[in-house]
């Protein structure tokens, strides 16, 4: 349930705002009836964790509020960087993830760190009355997947016992592959949501949530990925056919420096 009080005409309207800004990043059926694969993809490969994790902004924010063995929940964790990062101090990560595959590379990697862990299958907050409460709740890169952020907001909060801390680029990740859009496909891209419009969310559902933005030099660069993999993965999300891998290579050189590169860490602590 959402939070009810003076700020509900806002909330709803922020709410319904997002929800449609998201709706705008629907790919043309035209373009989509020519894709050989479906464009939204979320390879493993992408989001595995090296035994070194660099910090950042979000890792300090969620580990100062994190106690001696304390536990941390990851939502949609992928592989557990937002979480690992935490071991030490935290002694227990739980993981929620709707990808096995990710939950299972979550694992790995929390057995080589010698840390006890927990995971399970499913979309958040569907799960959410499955999953114990934990000291710090972490939620990295997965906002702009969510059209009904309300209730998913809501929920991270209910299963935090200190702190909430998101990760999320600061405009839609897609964003740096607009150029590409235009250049294949002559198509316009969105330009919202943003970082501080979930911000604002988050303060009229009644949480005393705080933003702060900073340059992720790691970006595009978290995993060591091949280039044909890049290009592959590229390809697919701009509905292209195989034959034009050489196209998008070159393409993604000429175009690098529109990579997104600001993050944002919104956080609040949990009212008592």
């Amino acid at each position: 349930m959402i939070p009810r009080g003076a700020g509900d005409a806002d909330a709803a309207d922020l709410l319904a705002k997002w929800r449609d800004d998201l709706a705008s990043w629907a790919i043309p059926d035209a373009i989509l009836a020519q894709a050989d694969e479906k464009p939204w993809i979320h390879p493993v490969s992408m989001f595995t964790v090296d035994d070194e994790i660099l910090d950042s902004i979000s890792h300090r924010t969620a580990r100062q509020a994190v106690p001696q063995d304390g536990s941390v929940l990851d939502v949609g964790s992928g592989g557990g960087r937002a979480s690992l990062a935490l071991v030490p101090p935290a002694g227990m990560v739980i993981a929620v993830d709707h990808q096995q595959e990710m939950l299972d590379a979550f694992a790995d990697a929390a057995i080589r760190r010698g840390v006890g862990h927990r995971e399970y299958l499913g979309d958040w907050p569907a799960v959410a009355d499955a999953v114990p409460e934990c000291d710090v709740v972490v939620c990295h890169h997965v906002a702009y997947n969510v059209a009904d952020i309300g209730p998913f907001l809501v929920a991270l909060n209910g299963r935090a016992r200190q702190r909430v801390v998101l990760e999320l680029p600061v405009r839609h990740p897609m964003s740096g592959m607009n150029p590409l859009w235009k250049r294949f496909w002559n198509l316009d891209r969105p330009t919202q949501p943003t970082a501080h419009d979930l911000m604002a969310i988050a303060r009229a559902l009644g949480f005393d949530a705080h933003i702060e933005v900073w340059p992720d030099e790691t970006w595009g660069r978290r995993v060591d990925m091949p280039q044909a993999e890049r290009v592959r993965f590229a390809r697919i999300r701009l509905c292209l056919t195989e034959e034009r891998d050489a196209e998008v290579a070159a393409a993604l050189i000429e175009e690098a420096d529109s990579l997104p590169r600001e993050v944002a860490t919104v956080w609040w602590d949990v009212q008592p």
